[in-house]
């Protein structure tokens, strides 16, 4: 047995009052040393975990403590972790994913919410977290109209506080930036960073796309859409810095594709990409299968690799070790660097959600962008 429900039971039969002083000594679910306790307490037929830890059984079956309602499994959990999870619940032989009840930690994403394990010694960054002495920027919207996609469209932009017309300022494109916004804290990460000197004040544009999948796997008229249109309107309407250093596009997932393809087709436009979990399939016989979306990805990262060119001059990736990814995110490595682009790659013992992509953008915009605070060292 798990040697938490070994305490759990040591006096006799587990009940709900031991569980919840349980969570009190512990946390829940509990952690204990290396290991974490997946519990559940109600009758089921059966009862799994469901995660996605790349490398591990999707499916992480409970046992029962005897003839009591309480459902265990032990995971060892390194430390720093973060896992995102569901319970599933088999009653009647109707399967149901729920949250779990006992756990208040949240993450979400488009599609909903789900429990979150932390592993030993993970806090949640501070400058992650709403800080009152840090000035506040704000966020505007401006309209595009865009022939590319024959649509118009509405762009979120980022001001930094004490934003002036008379100052001048480096720009961010961030791919699905209202997702940014709403999962990865993002203008809280920019209001504090911006006032710690760690980045410089900078304008934001967060740009959301129509058809996602298709827009962002190499779609030529997306990355015609952001140099030729949203590009020429950001110039018109703010005092950006011009050069490549002083221009940047972010994207996790898919959009980390199409900020990847976007550069390649505007070589020397985009100084510093931000890349995170990016979606970086090729052909690779032998590695699994994909989903149809992927095909004309893996068309055009099999170009790239065959042809890098210098799409960029600073690339900072990020992928969790817990990801599929992480497998096409450490090949494009030296590929990149063999291009004589100055490339980081940093992993987390982590997955592919917001939360993830959220805690590395400090490390990622700083070395990109370096502020006050980080040139001093350069």
């Amino acid at each position: 047995m798990s040697a938490i429900i070994d305490t759990l039971v040591a006096t006799g039969p587990p009940d709900e009052h031991s569980l919840v002083a349980l969570a009190e000594q512990h946390g829940w679910p509990p952690v204990a040393g290396e290991h974490v306790t997946f519990m559940f307490w109600g009758e089921a037929d059966a009862v799994n975990v469901r995660h996605w830890i790349h490398g591990l059984p999707g499916v992480l079956p409970l046992r029962r403590v005897g003839l009591s309602p309480l459902w265990f499994v032990e995971l060892k959990l390194p430390a720093q972790s973060r896992v995102e999870y569901k319970l599933e619940v088999v009653r009647g032989g109707h399967s149901e994913w729920i949250i779990d009840p006992r756990n208040p930690h949240r993450a979400y994403d488009p599609f909903g919410a789900n429990s979150v394990c932390y592993g030993p010694g993970y806090r949640a960054p501070t400058w992650t977290q709403p800080n009152a002495t840090s000035r506040k920027g704000h966020i505007e919207t401006i309209e595009i109209t865009s022939e590319a996609f024959g649509e118009t469209r509405q762009v979120p932009v980022y001001l930094p506080a004490r934003y002036r017309k008379s100052n001048r300022y480096p720009l961010l494109i961030a791919h699905d930036g209202s997702d940014y916004l709403r999962y990865s804290s993002f203008q809280v990460v920019l209001d504090n960073l911006i006032d710690r000197l760690e980045i410089p004040a900078m304008v934001v544009a967060l740009s959301n796309p129509g058809d996602r999948l298709r827009e962002y796997a190499d779609d030529p008229r997306h990355a015609r859409h952001l140099v030729t249109e949203l590009m020429v309107a950001l110039e018109a309407r703010y005092p950006l810095l011009s050069g490549p250093h002083n221009r940047g596009l972010l994207g996790a997932s898919f959009g980390a594709v199409a900020a990847l393809s976007t550069a390649w087709h505007y070589p020397g436009y985009f100084g510093r990409l931000l890349l995170q979990s990016g979606s970086f399939a090729f052909t690779d016989i032998g590695h699994h299968k994909r989903s149809p979306e992927f095909d004309p990805v893996v068309t055009f990262i099999n170009r790239l690799r065959q042809a890098p060119g210098k799409p960029a001059e600073r690339v900072f990736m990020s992928c969790g070790m817990y990801e599929s990814l992480i497998y096409e995110n450490r090949s494009m490595l030296p590929v990149l660097q063999q291009a004589g682009i100055d490339v980081r790659l940093v992993e987390a013992p982590d997955g592919h959600n917001w939360e993830n992509w959220r805690d590395r953008l400090r490390e990622g915009l700083s070395w990109l962008f370096p502020g006050p605070l980080w040139m001093t060292y350069e």
